[in-house]
């Protein structure tokens, strides 16, 4: 493996994780001294795409136990359905070989997404899983063909329609769920990675990692209306709550653009940590979290907190290393980062900007994603 091999848990890691997992009640739950008075989430769960496991992992925020099931997919991303009670993952279904993953592609700067062959045959079809959280230890409940390499899924506000943005073939797959079938391919920019869609479920922002730009997806037409060029590498975008501006990161700038929905221009460059790559919102629309996963040789630990309304960052918070996936609770009090190299998830309180709890899961954790209980 290319991506961070020397410094990953071995196999025996992986066995003794997993005979820990069934335990007790406090298995693979690592606390972490946090700043006086900040208190964990007490309920919810969140799931974790392993890719360097193959597996999903849920860590049960009340318990803290983790769950680690393996799965038939290199998982690179992974998503709650709240409309349908179902987690989406996707992946490049295992080969014989199964030590390559979507993160093979990734190059020198360590958040990669783009600017290598390690995908292996780009024209190989990726898998879209759906696991019932209620019997998730019993794998995948159907399993959907997409394109070439998929790297991220979301859903629509109904649960009815799932969007998978494939990076070898440059398109974005729409899949109708209660069908278990592809209805549609939508071309975008070079190599789309992270996506998301806008509060009012009008538009879906794509990430175009290799030409620098932003597709813009009207979900009525099904097709791309808009491309924007934002800057170098961008890897993920997010919505604030209100829908008016777009955060992207530019993994090989170390900044995340601003984008105006209104008018679809970069309006400002924020600096935030070195090769960032996921953010996410707080649902009260005064923060974004931004995970800065670094470089291959020297992997970073830290995440940016944007104040949106001062536009610059305003605390640097230290995570794992290789800070890779972002997700937010509900309610706003959480946020919960996936941490690539060490193979945790730092859960940091928003009240005191800092990590309250680390959690171990499956091994190379990418996507995140949070279910409310």
């Amino acid at each position: 493996m290319n991506m961070f091999t020397p410094i990953h848990a071995s196999i025996s890691r992986r066995a003794t994780l997993a005979a820990l997992a069934t335990a007790s009640a406090l298995a693979l739950l690592m606390p972490f001294a946090g700043h006086a008075g900040a208190e964990v989430a007490s309920s919810g769960f969140v799931y974790t795409a392993d890719e360097y496991g193959n597996s999903v992992s849920r860590i049960d925020l009340a318990s803290g136990r983790v769950e680690i099931v393996p799965v038939k997919v290199t998982p690179h991303n992974v998503q709650f359905v709240p409309g349908i009670d179902r987690v989406l993952a996707v992946g490049s279904p295992l080969q014989e070989d199964a030590s390559q993953g979507h993160a093979e592609a990734e190059n020198s700067n360590g958040g990669g997404h783009g600017g290598g062959d390690g995908h292996g045959d780009s024209g190989a079809s990726g898998a879209l899983i759906v696991l019932d959280p209620a019997s998730l230890a019993s794998g995948p409940a159907s399993t959907i063909e997409v394109g070439s390499h998929p790297a991220h899924v979301i859903a629509d506000h109904s649960g009815k329609s799932a969007f998978v943005s494939n990076s070898g073939d440059d398109t974005v797959t729409v899949v109708d769920l209660a069908k278990g079938l592809t209805v549609r391919e939508i071309g975008t920019g070079d190599y789309p990675h992270g996506l998301r869609m806008s509060p009012d479920g009008s538009t879906i922002y794509v990430a175009n990692v290799e030409d620098g730009t932003v597709s813009v997806i009207d979900t009525v037409s099904l097709e791309e209306t808009d491309r924007i060029e934002v800057g170098k590498a961008p890897v993920q975008v997010g919505f604030t709550p209100d829908g008016s501006r777009v955060y992207v990161s530019l993994r090989d700038e170390n900044k995340v653009a601003v984008i105006d929905t209104a008018t679809l221009q970069v309006t400002a460059r924020i600096d935030v940590g070195r090769s960032p790559i996921q953010m996410h919102a707080t649902p009260d629309g005064k923060f974004v979290y931004v995970a800065n996963q670094g470089s291959e040789t020297e992997p970073d630990d830290t995440v940016s907190v944007i104040d949106v309304a001062g536009g610059s960052v305003v605390e640097t918070i230290t995570t794992g290393k290789g800070a890779h996936g972002v997700t937010v609770s509900d309610d706003g009090a959480h946020v919960f980062v996936s941490n690539i190299v060490d193979g945790t998830v730092s859960e940091i309180s928003v009240a005191s900007q800092s990590v309250v709890r680390t959690h171990e899961v499956g091994e190379g954790p990418n996507g995140i994603t949070f279910q409310a209980q």
